[in-house]
């Protein structure tokens, strides 16, 4: 039932992966301290409706979607630096 471990490769991608995951995250907490900043300081501005919803709802709606984003921006990049980087790959995808 259970297959032999693999060996694993060395990944030449791994430090602009690293990088680029740290860049993201960096990005998505000062997103983020923006919303608890404005919580802080004026949580009345919080309330004020935009559309059928406010601020609060609008915004933490907005962090979701903005993680998601993030989280493919860094799939597809992180793929693509694989590919090209990780030459090591046959055609039908199995390691040489």
């Amino acid at each position: 039932m259970h297959e032999p471990s693999k060996e694993w490769k060395k990944d030449d991608a791994s430090s602009i992966k690293e990088l680029l995951g740290l860049w993201l995250f960096l990005l998505y907490c000062l997103v983020y301290i923006g919303f608890i900043t404005i919580n802080v300081v004026s949580p009345k501005f919080m309330a004020i409706d935009v559309g059928s919803f406010n601020v609060a709802i609008t915004y933490g709606l907005g962090l979701i979607v903005l993680a998601m984003v993030l989280a493919f921006a860094y799939n597809h990049v992180s793929t693509h630096a694989e590919e090209l980087l990780n030459n090591n790959q046959g055609r039908d995808g199995e390691t040489e």
